[in-house]
């Protein structure tokens, strides 16, 4: 059974960094996008960013390029999300997220309203804060 474990989550003020860290069992990246996820309440999923393993595809959402990035450890079977600058308006419950052919198709042709629907398997939120 797939099970991808998110962490490090917290509160920070604006301007400062956080790594989120998702560490994944019974997969294999070779053959999948691994990412990141935010939803705010009443807000659909989004996503953040995201790699494909396979061919190298990435998608980095406008709003976070030049703040955020996303890398692999293949060797640990972990995803990484570095926040640094970070803004009020990144508050939100991150979701670590992989997903199969639907997924990397999606991330190659930017169709960004529909990705959260190529998921295929998430992990649990770990909340993020950020006071002004």
């Amino acid at each position: 059974e797939v099970q991808l474990q998110a962490s490090g989550g917290g509160l920070v003020q604006a301007g400062e960094s956080l790594r989120l860290s998702c560490a994944a069992s019974e997969l294999t990246f070779d053959n999948y996008a691994i990412g990141w996820f935010r939803q705010v309440s009443g807000k659909q999923r989004e996503a953040v960013a995201l790699i494909s393993a396979s061919d190298g595809s990435k998608y980095v959402l406008d709003s976070v390029k030049g703040r955020f990035t996303v890398s692999v450890d293949n060797a640990k079977h972990t995803v990484y999300l570095q926040m640094n600058n970070l803004k009020p308006e990144d508050a939100a419950v991150y979701y670590c997220a992989a997903g199969g052919y639907r997924l990397i198709h999606s991330i190659v042709k930017r169709l960004t309203t529909t990705m959260h629907l190529d998921v295929d398997y998430w992990g649990q939120g770990t909340l993020v804060t950020v006071s002004s």
